[in-house]
């Protein structure tokens, strides 16, 4: 059996080179599907949202709001969201006329002309009142952007890139060190919000286990402190992976009870659960403490690495 650290040379440094989040290996998440004639990964999101939210989720993933390029796109798309949802009738796609009424262009700014396109006959009809794409399985419309309507997310296969040190395909992810990277959000979002956009990005809010990783984690917020951001947020506190909404005392977001050791917590001592102060934050020097949580600030995610990442454990669930 190799030694502990021999092993965990191996796996940080030697196992992505051979993970299946290569382009030749034709990976990029789990919960996407790669459709091999058109060379691109797609998912079905079944949850109606808004065309701006469903744009925004896409690209939380790494990806973007499907729109078909091509007649061959169109008919491997259809066939995908015929063999798997055929019982949803309507989605959004990543074409829009927001920017200028009248004029149809894509999310990446291509002017629909130059691509497969299949409007029903009298589409687009909105006057100015439907100004986002959707597609009626084969037949594309004019929809109210306010609607809400499942939607597919796409990433090219030439367009996917690889954190090698990370295992992932998110490139500004930084290895920590014991087998954990890291990323510093500093778009302000509350507790909740800061969740989701970590699990978007196939991780979780930083768990803290010991003073070691408070350090580590406080020295990573440094390159915010002189961040100028406008809006109505909570300077020099970021939110970590920490809580106390299930009401069995302060656990991290893997289920596991929080430290009680003096030397982490704000006051050396951890806070009192209260239903006004449920999520958990670090301050700038590395210490925690309670919050609303409503309170908007930056945050820190964190993807593991030295084990099973999130897409594998995902296999087994």
């Amino acid at each position: 059996m190799l030694p502990k650290t021999l092993l965990f040379i191996f796996i940080v440094y030697f196992l992505p080179d051979f993970s299946h989040g290569q382009r030749d290996k034709k990976f990029f998440r789990t919960d996407y599907t790669y459709l091999d004639q058109v060379e691109g990964f797609y998912k079905f999101h079944t949850t109606s949202f808004t065309w701006a939210e469903g744009k925004r989720i896409c690209a939380l993933e790494g990806a973007s709001l499907y729109y078909p390029e091509n007649a061959a796109e169109a008919q491997a798309v259809s066939a995908f969201w015929n063999s798997t949802k055929p019982n949803i009738g309507w989605i959004f796609v990543g074409m829009s006329d927001l920017m200028t009424s009248g004029v149809f262009e894509t999310i990446d700014g291509r002017f629909i002309s130059e691509l497969y396109t299949s409007w029903k006959t009298g589409q687009p009809n909105s006057g100015g009142k439907e100004r986002c794409g959707c597609l009626n399985y084969n037949e594309m419309h004019d929809c109210g952007c306010q609607l809400k309507v499942p939607f597919i997310c796409k990433k090219k296969l030439q367009l996917l890139e690889w954190n090698s040190n990370c295992n992932m395909s998110y490139l500004d992810y930084a290895f920590g060190g014991n087998g954990k990277c890291f990323k510093l959000h500093t778009t302000p979002l509350n507790w909740t919000e800061a969740y989701a956009v970590c699990r978007a990005e196939r991780s979780h809010l930083a768990v803290i286990n010991n003073r070691k990783d408070l350090e580590y984690l406080a020295n990573l917020t440094t390159s915010s402190w002189d961040k100028i951001v406008i809006g109505n947020y909570f300077r020099g506190i970021y939110h970590v992976g920490f809580h106390s909404k299930l009401q069995a005392g302060w656990q991290t977001v893997k289920g596991a009870p929080m430290t009680e050791d003096a030397d982490v917590w704000w006051d050396n001592r951890q806070p009192i659960v209260d239903e006004y102060q449920q999520c958990g934050s670090m301050f700038f020097n590395g210490r925690l403490n309670s919050i609303s949580c409503d309170t908007r600030s930056f945050f820190i995610c964190e993807h593991e690495v030295d084990s099973l990442t999130l897409d594998q454990e995902e296999l087994y669930q």
